[in-house]
């Protein structure tokens, strides 16, 4: 085993879609720096960015029900779903100027237009649902929604949820054409191609072993190469940490106090597939339910159209299940290792306020494929159990941490920026919706991190992404050209006219 050291500006840790994101922003603010990746895997957007890993929804808050709570007084708190749609904006923003400049070609092939509805069943959530509804239409950034109780449209939006349907059942929902589905294993993918037609160094195959702090405050990066068995010791400056399940014990070797008293709890995902091609073709449409009373906000069932291959299918769930694993290629010691002496009290305090979580993980687990169809089910009345098959999806680790609102041990669901206080290594923790969010993220990122670069990367930032320190919900102005320039440069208008299939005859026939 030898031994090699080299010294970068930047390391970047995982090839997903966060590494990728701030990758291409650096490269575009200050070309000159050099920036290094490692990535244990063979190649980039292998873990949770992998199609098949995520649900492909561009979270944009338009069906998800979680976004949007009812307060006591009646009202709907929209404060979320604004900042997740502003926050999906901004990725879409960013995706356009890289694809206008060549960086990246053919979006449709991560893109696509979907609409995205919200399905309720029974008369307080349809109540509920309307007055939702009521509300976000008066939000410019979801003046589009429509809705719906009456049988026959909703026959016209989701012909095979509403057929076989016997049950007089008050039934609602609500749609919005502007939605999509993204593949964010193939963004991935693109974005290391063009940064690495640059001088960024990307080393798959590479696992970084441990990081620690050199006397002059840069970080040491330890690697193992495992094609070649070889030992390599990087410096730098700055180290990112987006190893998405597997950067809570990265972060934790750092030793910085922000990396304290946090712990991690995995989760793993299950859906089941249609394997029918008559009735995949008979929905199109990202379709979010209402997760059951006690469960989860990770549990909201919902029936998805995803376009993976080259082909349109069709997916339901999902369906915790529970693995030790912190990435779904990881070690079955990963949630063990990750309690330390600093979290301890803060993982069984988790532990002990979230035994009901435990108990539903437990329920999960034990599904029979029956049971499974009985939930599908209440979606698709008559749906046949040889036309669906089950398939395990990505690992996410939901982050716990004391918090002021929560206490010792509170589980957060979302995503969490970890970072030291001189800003010289950050690590991103957490799961959805995540990579709907990866351009936003990064761009705080720079902000807490690189806070004497801002001022003069702000020209630059504003040229990549116009909404750029403005808040869309307050410039509807503004709203209106984004959604224009963002559907013109990713062809989302064009798709709407066309489906995979048709693509790919289109592209066997130009090939030939």
């Amino acid at each position: 085993m030898s031994n090699s050291q080299s010294k970068t500006d930047v390391i970047l840790i995982g090839a997903g879609i966060m590494s990728a994101t701030l990758g291409a922003l650096l490269k575009e603010l200050v070309p000159d720096w050099n920036i290094r990746v490692f990535e244990r895997l063979e190649s980039g957007g292998e873990e949770s960015s992998n199609v098949w890993n995520n649900a492909g929804t561009g979270h944009a808050a338009l069906c998800e029900l979680n976004y949007t709570k009812e307060q006591p007084d009646g009202s709907i708190d929209m404060s979320k779903a604004t900042k997740v749609n502003e926050q999906f904006q901004v990725s879409k923003q960013f995706w356009s100027y890289l694809v206008n400049g060549n960086l990246i070609r053919n979006p449709h092939e991560f893109i696509k237009p979907l609409p995205h509805m919200s399905l309720v069943q029974g008369e307080q959530n349809v109540k509920f649902l309307r007055k939702r509804f009521n509300t976000m239409v008066e939000n410019p950034l979801f003046k589009a929604m429509e809705f719906s109780d009456d049988p026959e449209t909703l026959k016209e939006w989701i012909p095979l949820i509403m057929s076989g349907r016997t049950s007089n059942e008050a039934i609602a929902a609500t749609k919005i054409d502007a939605g999509t589905d993204v593949n964010f294993g193939v963004l991935t993918r693109k974005l290391f191609d063009t940064l690495e037609s640059t001088d960024l160094d990307v080393n798959y195959k590479h696992s970084v072993e441990d990081i620690k702090r050199t006397d002059d405050g840069a970080w040491e990066v330890t690697v193992q190469d495992l094609a070649n068995n070889k030992l390599e010791t990087h410096t730098s400056d700055f180290v990112f940490i987006g190893g998405g399940g597997g950067s809570l014990h990265l972060l934790q070797k750092t030793g910085i106090p922000e990396s304290k008293h946090i712990g991690g709890f995995p989760v793993s995902g299950q859906f089941m597939v249609c394997n029918n091609q008559e009735v995949i073709e008979q929905h199109h449409a990202k379709v979010y339910g209402k997760a059951k009373v006690g469960a989860p906000p990770m549990s909201v069932p919902h029936l998805d159209t995803r376009f993976i291959d080259n082909k349109t299918s069709l997916l339901f769930g999902p369906f915790a299940g529970f693995s030790p694993k912190f990435l779904k290629t990881g070690s079955l010691l990963d949630l063990i290792t990750s309690v330390r002496k600093d979290n301890l009290a803060t993982m069984i305090s988790a532990g002990v306020k979230n035994a009901s979580l435990t108990k539903y993980l437990i329920e999960q687990v034990i599904l029979s494929k029956e049971q499974r169809m009985e939930q599908l089910r209440e979606f698709i009345p008559n749906a046949k159990s040889e036309d669906w098959d089950l398939v395990t999806a990505g690992q996410r680790v939901q982050v716990i941490k004391d918090t002021k609102d929560g206490g010792k041990g509170t589980l957060q669901f979302g995503t969490e920026l970890v970072h030291s206080a001189d800003g010289s290594i950050a690590a991103l923790l957490g799961a959805s919706p995540g990579a709907s969010t990866a351009v936003s993220v990064m761009l705080e990122l720079m902000e807490k991190c690189f806070p004497q670069h801002i001022k003069e990367w702000e020209p630059k930032i504003k040229e990549m992404i116009p909404s750029y320190g403005k808040k869309l919900v307050e410039n509807p102005e503004l709203i209106q050209e984004i959604h224009t320039s963002t559907a013109q440069a990713l062809n989302l208008d064009d798709q709407k006219k066309t489906n995979p299939e048709q693509e790919q005859e289109t592209r066997v026939l130009q090939e030939a």
